[in-house]
């Protein structure tokens, strides 16, 4: 292997009680080499594991975010002959609303235990595990009749999805680069736009199977997406590779190659577990909670499109399974957007600026939908369109920004959980009270402002957290010896 460490050492601690003494100038101009001289062989092992994780990874995450986001669909799926799922489970505006939150509260409780046990576990397997349960409980929803069945339906698959998307987040970094992460994550995020795309179509399609064998469609809603992830969970468990140095199908060669390339950059397969020092610093690195604020901020528009599309499309003059045919372009273009934004964060070093720029974008759509008329139908149409691709298109420079800036595989671990717990989790709880069912005659003024505030703040927040970095990295540069390059925070 490319690193002389004995079995069973942690060759992040080297001895010493911070990863970053890994900076030893020896080692890094050692390592650099090696890798800057394998160049075409870098190229060749890099995209041998694109082959391998990315499509796997975007199709969990696709699975995973069309059975969280489907009961916006069910709700209004067959509304004019109320068959809808609110309609027959009499449930009233307000306890929808608690059945779609109760979700977050979930969500947000096992974001941290499920990180530790992906990696305690190997990810293959916890994140199988993960798959299997939320698809079947995706299916026990559409077999729910009252408002506590969907309540306490939706609660377990918030704990059962809330493992999801931090672990693959964490999970990348075992396998990619600072500089190639934004990208690999955007490609995992932007399957929930296709997924919010094609279900939007895939809604519009079971929407004509209404009182097949009895069952109203949004019943069939929820079967027929749910499967698909029970089945999947058997492809997971076989197919999605651990660690590198465990990965069968690279060579002794590319194995090396692999190590080389993480050793100062990526998060180790062979690291110990989390001590409590470590939990400790990570949890008292104020910085993080800079990160943490942009990601709570971004969460509301994030988690009130993904519940709301159809209701806001509905309100645009579009009505039924009109309405869910019509939540496709907004998604299919922040698909796109979101790919480009990430790739060019990563190649220019600049995700600061890349989130904030998208988050302004996103920030006039909603604006613009916030105060044209109600009855502008097209305009708001196109100020929709731009406002998800913007909101979208921030993330995953985001989070590539938090786990380039992490530096030992415990640490990446516990902050990208807390990241998404603390911005998913908390964050995404607002989001499902902003788009107010009163105001639909008016345009959802009060749900198109709240989110054009939080991207507002999303902006300012990057731009805020670059600056301190940049401070930073000066201070660095000014306190090392003389023919000594410091790890620098990326920006």
């Amino acid at each position: 292997m490319a690193t002389d460490s004995p079995p069973g050492r942690d060759v992040e601690k080297n001895n010493s009680p911070m990863a970053e003494e890994l900076e030893g100038t020896h080692l890094k101009d050692a390592v650099t080499a090696t890798v800057l001289a394998s160049s075409a062989p870098e190229r060749k092992l890099v995209w041998r594991q694109d082959k391998r994780i990315v499509p796997l990874s975007a199709g969990i995450y696709f699975l995973c975010y069309l059975d969280r986001s489907n009961i916006g669909n069910a709700r209004v799926l067959n509304s004019s002959t109320h068959n809808d799922m609110q309609t027959e489970t009499g449930a009233s505006e307000y306890q929808y609303t608690i059945a779609l939150m109760i979700f977050l509260i979930g969500y947000f409780l096992f974001e941290v235990p499920s990180n530790i046990l992906l990696k305690k576990l190997r990810p293959s397997r916890w994140l199988a595990f993960l798959m299997f349960s939320w698809g079947a409980v995706t299916i026990g929803l559409g077999g729910v009749n009252n408002v506590a069945q969907m309540t306490g339906v939706r609660f377990l698959l918030g704990a059962v999805e809330a493992g999801l998307f931090p672990g693959l987040v964490y999970y990348l970094t075992f396998w990619y680069k600072t500089d190639e992460r934004s990208v690999r994550v955007a490609f995992i995020l932007a399957s929930a736009t296709l997924a919010g795309a094609f279900g939007g179509a895939i809604a519009y399609g079971i929407g004509h199977m209404n009182q097949t064998r009895g069952l109203s469609a949004w019943r069939w809603l929820f079967f027929l997406e749910g499967i698909p992830s029970c089945l999947s969970a058997i492809l997971v468990w076989f197919f999605l590779p651990d660690y590198p140095e465990r990965a069968s199908w690279l060579s002794e060669s590319e194995k090396d190659l692999a190590a080389q390339r993480l050793y100062l950059e990526g998060a180790k397969g062979s690291a110990a577990s989390m001590t409590w020092d470590e939990a400790k610093a990570t949890l008292t690195d104020w910085r993080l909670y800079g990160h943490f604020a942009i990601y709570f901020a971004v969460s509301l528009p994030f988690s009130s499109l993904s519940l709301f599309s159809p209701s806001i499309v509905a309100g645009l003059g579009y009505h039924d399974l009109e309405a869910q045919l019509f939540t496709v372009p907004p998604w299919a273009v922040a698909y796109v957007v979101q790919i480009l934004v990430a790739w060019s964060a990563d190649h220019f070093n600049a995700r600061a600026y890349h989130c904030a720029g998208a988050a302004v974008v996103g920030a006039a759509g909603f604006l613009a939908s916030a105060v044209l008329p109600a009855n502008s139908y097209s305009s708001r149409y196109g100020c929709l369109i731009v406002g998800t691709a913007g909101a979208f298109a921030s993330i995953p420079p985001m989070l590539g920004w938090l786990t380039s800036n992490m530096w030992s595989t415990a640490s990446i671990g516990l902050a990208v959980a807390l990241n998404v717990s603390i911005g998913a989790g908390l964050g995404q709880m607002p989001g499902v009270w902003i788009y107010k069912a009163d105001e639909a005659s008016r345009g959802y003024p009060t749900g198109h402002g709240v989110n054009c505030a939080m991207l507002a703040v999303v902006a300012v927040g990057a731009l805020a957290l670059r600056h301190y970095y940049t401070r930073k990295n000066k201070t660095l540069l000014n306190a090392a010896a003389e023919g000594i390059t410091p790890r620098l925070y990326k920006l």
